[in-house]
């Protein structure tokens, strides 16, 4: 994991259907990168995100749901 500071202002981020429709304290996602998905706090779209291998993100997921 590693911390994305460049311009991601073209990435298409989605929030989960589990966030607050009001916008609150949401993380985005954005996993058009191959091998990648980029994490970030939607509060602070402009701010860094984090870069993760897919498969480990598949693994946080996969917790998550259990």
């Amino acid at each position: 994991m590693y911390a994305i500071r460049s311009d991601l202002s073209t990435a298409a981020w989605r929030k989960s259907s589990y966030s607050n429709p009001q916008g609150g304290e949401c993380v985005e996602i954005a996993d058009h990168i191959p091998g990648t998905v980029l994490v970030r706090d939607s509060k602070h779209p402009h701010g860094p995100a984090l870069a993760l291998p897919a498969t480990a993100w598949a693994a946080f997921v996969t917790a998550l749901n259990r």
